[in-house]
């Protein structure tokens, strides 16, 4: 990884002051050597723990010059040490290192690490593998034991990988599992944007009438961020009737994104009937929106 994109991916582990002396010049000298004893591996890792960013950042720094031969030692750190820094700092290097090796290692920190910062970081360097990670992600997505959050976390992983993998996405799609589908079905976004593939394209019209509403939703979701499917606006439309009020608020809201004028009247019939006061709001935004 170019110096550049180390610079960029720890700047946020810097505090203000260790930013200015950033901006001044100040850098700590690397260590890291073509190649480097266990001893000097095990130091980096030490300076991992530092509470100065800029340490943590150099010793980062040197451990991804490592490379693999750095691998053993920062995963026994990830889920190992005792501490929280060290672990964040570990899961960051992870992804300049570049390994795919170190990918069930980051998964089992996103499960079981009980630290968010960790969780993030982790997930983090787990979206850089691409195809590689896609079924790492799918068997956590099937874990009925995650939280909310790391599912929100292992679909974003999915969706940033995305186009770069879109064969194993759409298999994905297919899944039984409706967390795997629902992710998978997000994810499509940017392949449908560049290649207009059809087969991905029928994949989101069947999910929206999937039977799962969270599948239902992800899909009316990402027909409001694509440029207008015509085939899929009737069903937007359709969706309005819907018995869930999540479901109707995801149609108003794409109808919306999509400005389409033909919804007007449909959204202005649900507004006389509509109970939910957050589906009324998004229905008046819409409305307003469209006749702009």
């Amino acid at each position: 990884m170019d110096n550049k994109k180390v610079d960029n991916y720890w700047e946020s582990e810097l505090t203000s002051k260790e930013k200015s002396e950033k901006a001044k010049g100040g850098k700590h000298k690397l260590r890291s050597k073509k190649k480097s004893s266990q001893n000097e591996i095990k130091s980096l890792i030490q300076g991992l723990s530092d509470e100065n960013g800029l340490v943590r950042r150099s010793h980062a720094e040197a451990l991804a010059q490592v490379g693999t031969e750095a691998l053993p030692e920062l995963i026994k750190a990830l889920l190992n040490s005792k501490n929280v820094i060290q672990r964040r700092a570990a899961a960051k290097t992870l992804k300049l290192v570049e390994d795919p090796k170190a990918l069930p290692h980051l998964i089992k920190a996103l499960t079981n690490d009980s630290d968010y910062v960790v969780q993030f970081s982790a997930a983090g360097a787990i979206a850089i593998f691409g195809e590689a990670a896609v079924n790492h992600l799918i068997i956590f997505l099937e874990n009925q034991e995650n939280t909310e959050m790391q599912y929100g976390l292992a679909a974003w992983c999915l969706e940033f990988i995305g186009a770069k993998a879109p064969n194993a996405i759409k298999k994905a799609a297919k899944s039984k599992n409706n967390n795997v589908k629902s992710a998978a079905i997000s994810a499509l976004e940017e392949h449908i944007r560049q290649s207009e593939d059809q087969e991905a394209i029928q994949l989101v019209e069947s999910a929206i009438h999937d039977t799962a509403e969270n599948v239902q939703i992800e899909a009316i979701k990402l027909v409001g961020k694509l440029y207008r499917i015509e085939s899929l606006i009737p069903i937007l439309i359709l969706k309005l009737k819907n018995k869930s009020p999540d479901i109707r608020k995801a149609s108003v809201f794409s109808l919306m994104q999509l400005n389409i004028n033909e919804a007007i009247n449909p959204l202005k019939d649900l507004l006389k009937i509509e109970q939910d006061k957050n589906v009324r709001t998004i229905i008046k935004l819409a409305i307003k929106k469209i006749n702009n």
